[in-house]
């Protein structure tokens, strides 16, 4: 049996660096324009890396994770924006399944089949999902999370409580900046809970590898016409700790 060594992606560089600074004897290496950090956190060994965005890029930056670093399993944690109306702005998405909303070869094949897989949507591995569901379920419910921020951040982002959601994550090459856009992904997939760049991608190579993954997904938006500025704001001041407080949980398996 190959030792444990867990790869962390972030979807955002600021979502990474926390996690950097947690490293002991920590290297870099730069490669294909991307800089995976080396070392260990609770004596497990790591590899961090920001994915890049979009579903190729972070396809490419897991797919060196595993061939380069060899990589046993995947926990990669990013923001969403929201489609379902049950979820609010700081709720934590941790996918189930995952689907690529904008894949779509009729009428060679059905909408959203993955080409020579024949399926259109993956399911997250349970052990390492029940795990994250676990642990996470704890951090969110002793108000963990929300603990980190100011108060003035809990007002500007109106965070007054937070929930765990499990469900369908929906990835593709689009950023959802109109209620329109969401009515549309809803009348074709309405089981999505969210919508971001990277998981579906990720998942497939994992899939293919068969290396054990879990998405985690923190809400930034509700994918309207507010999202440009709730996303950027968002990132900066909450995502970033939540994505170091949820790593630290994690990464004691």
């Amino acid at each position: 049996m190959k030792e444990k060594r867990i790869g962390i992606l972030g979807a955002m560089p600021e979502e990474i660096n926390g996690v950097v600074s947690l490293l002991k004897d920590k290297k870099e290496i730069v490669k294909g324009m991307r800089t995976y950090y080396t070392g260990t956190i609770n004596n497990i060994e790591v590899v961090v890396v920001f994915s890049r965005w979009g579903k190729v890029a972070s396809a490419t930056t897991v797919t060196h994770l595993i061939i380069e670093f060899g990589i046993t399993e995947v926990v990669f944690t990013g923001v969403a924006g929201a489609i379902s109306q049950d979820l609010n702005i700081g709720d934590i998405v941790i996918a189930n399944s995952l689907v690529q909303h904008d894949l779509d070869a009729r009428p060679i094949m059905k909408r959203f089949e993955i080409p020579l897989l024949g399926i259109t949507e993956l399911f997250s591995p349970k052990e390492i999902l029940d795990s994250t569901i676990e642990k996470i379920d704890e951090l969110v419910g002793n108000g963990s999370l929300i603990d980190l921020l100011s108060s003035k951040q809990r007002e500007l982002f109106s965070l007054t409580s937070q929930k765990v959601v499990v469900g369908q994550v929906a990835s593709g090459d689009q950023f959802f900046s109109s209620n329109i856009e969401k009515e549309n992904l809803l009348a074709i997939l309405p089981d999505v809970l969210c919508v971001e760049m990277e998981g579906a991608a990720v998942a497939q190579v994992c899939f293919e590898y068969d290396i054990p993954y879990v998405i985690i997904r923190t809400i930034s938006d509700v994918a309207n016409e507010n999202s440009v500025v709730d996303f950027n704001e968002f990132v900066s001041q909450v995502a970033s700790k939540f994505g170091f407080e949820i790593i630290q949980k994690l990464i004691k398996w």
